[in-house]
């Protein structure tokens, strides 16, 4: 399947701030089962945007405006290809347990097994795992989707429930929350059974979902690293196996290492920030003035009182 896609975040200040230092994630990666086969991004005002690819293989823009402005404008336009991923077995067999177990002790997943910023343990996630009776059965594949279909049935999904910086609790205490919250708990209870588990953020493809709208395209679920099979997707969101339907852009131990945008801006302003999202079927993609778009989300800051570098994401 072919999709293109269209990412539009724009900031807006209060008042004309001098400088904007900023880094994206949004190019979707080439690897597994899809291909980025074209990739831009362009800011307003213009910038020259560099590029490098940090250590789990994303591809991170970054760019500078040094000069005045009260408004910042991203886009991002992809085109990716996405091909069909082939059926999970049952079951790994005898023995996968300690095969996974031979493979975790090596330390190579030293940063995927231990808690990050947002998914690390706490009293309302030990009282989930005792709800769950949260252990290893038989097999590894047969443990994931026990444990993703008793997340789906405890969990509800309400946007707007939660902020991009909520720590898991604010969901584990409402049992609520968006797919970013459905991630983080899992990786933490995935982590403590000693299965290596990443974040990964990305889009959606999903016409038929009355929940979500294709401007509310984008998405994240989680990967779990098994012996014979290496890295499968979980969506808890859906209580689902990914599928070419989920388009992958970045990959990390959390939310915190790969948000869309992240940067700091110098002046004393408040910022609201809003974002647009498209993503659509089609080998040729058709772009409009980026400057015209309808949010879905936004998001606002007090205003500082001092002039001060800030963060803005």
């Amino acid at each position: 399947m072919n999709y293109t896609i269209r990412h539009v975040t724009k900031f807006v200040y209060e008042a004309p701030i001098s400088e904007s230092v900023m880094e994206a994630r949004m190019q979707p990666r080439s690897d597994l089962s899809q291909h980025c086969i074209r990739f831009g991004l362009s800011t307003t005002p213009a910038s020259r945007v560099r590029m490098y690819q940090d250590p789990d293989g994303n591809m991170v823009h970054h760019f500078s405006i040094p000069g005045r402005h009260s408004q910042l404008i991203v886009t991002a336009e992809a085109f990716v290809e996405c091909a069909p991923l082939g059926e999970l077995p049952d079951s790994l067999g005898p023995g996968a347990w300690d095969r996974l177990d031979a493979a975790t002790a090596s330390g190579e997943f030293w940063d995927l097994l231990n808690p990050s910023t947002f998914a690390k343990p706490t009293e309302l996630l030990g009282a989930l795992a005792h709800d769950l009776s949260l252990a290893r059965s038989w097999d590894p594949i047969r443990t994931l989707r026990i444990l993703m279909s008793g997340l789906h049935q405890r969990f509800e999904y309400k946007p707007k429930s939660t902020r991009v910086d909520s720590p898991i609790d604010e969901a584990l205490a409402s049992r609520q929350g968006v797919c970013q919250d459905f991630a983080h708990v899992m990786i933490a209870l995935v982590r403590e059974l000693g299965i290596p588990c990443r974040y990964v953020s990305g889009y959606l493809f999903e016409p038929n979902d009355p929940r979500r709208s294709l401007d509310g395209a984008t998405h994240a679920w989680v990967e779990a690293w098994l012996p014979d099979l290496e890295w499968i997707g979980l969506d808890p969101t859906h209580n689902s196996l990914t599928g070419e339907q989920h388009i992958r852009v970045a990959v990390g131990r959390d939310y915190a290492d790969v948000p869309p945008t992240r940067g700091v801006f110098k002046g004393s302003s408040g910022v609201k920030s809003e974002l647009a999202v498209g993503v659509s079927i089609g080998t040729a993609p058709q772009y409009t003035d980026p400057t015209v778009f309808t949010p879905w989300m936004s998001r606002e800051a007090v205003a500082p009182t001092v002039d001060s570098d800030q963060q803005q994401q």
